[in-house]
């Protein structure tokens, strides 16, 4: 019996932190993700040009982190201080913790994001997963990609990438 034969299962992704650098607006494209039994993991790529998750949001049933691969970017969540990241640095956000955030103007803000929901692989800022659980303070779904979150499409700036 030869490895292949035992050795049956999920294979391996790879992936690539490279985003096109936006003059406008903001993009969050999945690189990799499992859909696993019981289990679940996503990991996306986003770049601001300004602003940010513009509302007050939480995740119900995912928890997940955001770490700065470029720009600075403050933190928001209710009653609490601000958190300003920068380069290399990360925030945990647990699943029902309410926050939101937004570029320091200056410079794209591009942001590694991993969590613990179903995703697709490919999957875009217009896009929805209905594993997302993402709700407003309204307790009404709140959509990343939505008018009512402050969602502009984003608009690469010809030939300027984040790798």
């Amino acid at each position: 019996m030869t490895v292949k034969e035992v050795v049956k299962g999920p294979i391996a992704q790879t992936f690539r932190l490279r985003t096109a650098l936006l003059s406008k607006g903001r993009t969050h494209n999945v690189l990799a993700a499992t859909d696993g039994d019981g289990h679940a993991m996503n990991i996306a790529i986003k770049c601001y040009s300004e602003g940010g998750e513009n509302e007050f949001h939480t995740h119900t049933h995912e928890d997940h982190t955001f770490v700065v691969l470029q720009g600075r970017a403050i933190f928001h969540q209710p009653d609490l201080p601000d958190k300003e990241i920068g380069k290399n640095e990360g925030i945990l956000i647990p699943g029902k913790a309410w926050y939101k955030f937004e570029a320091v103007p200056g410079e794209p803000l591009v942001l590694l994001r991993v969590g613990n929901a179903r995703k697709k692989v490919g999957m875009t800022t217009g896009e929805h997963s209905e594993d997302s659980d993402r709700f407003g303070l309204d307790g009404q779904p709140l959509l990343g990609h939505s008018v009512k979150n402050k969602h502009v499409d984003g608009v690469p700036i010809p030939g300027a990438f984040f790798e």
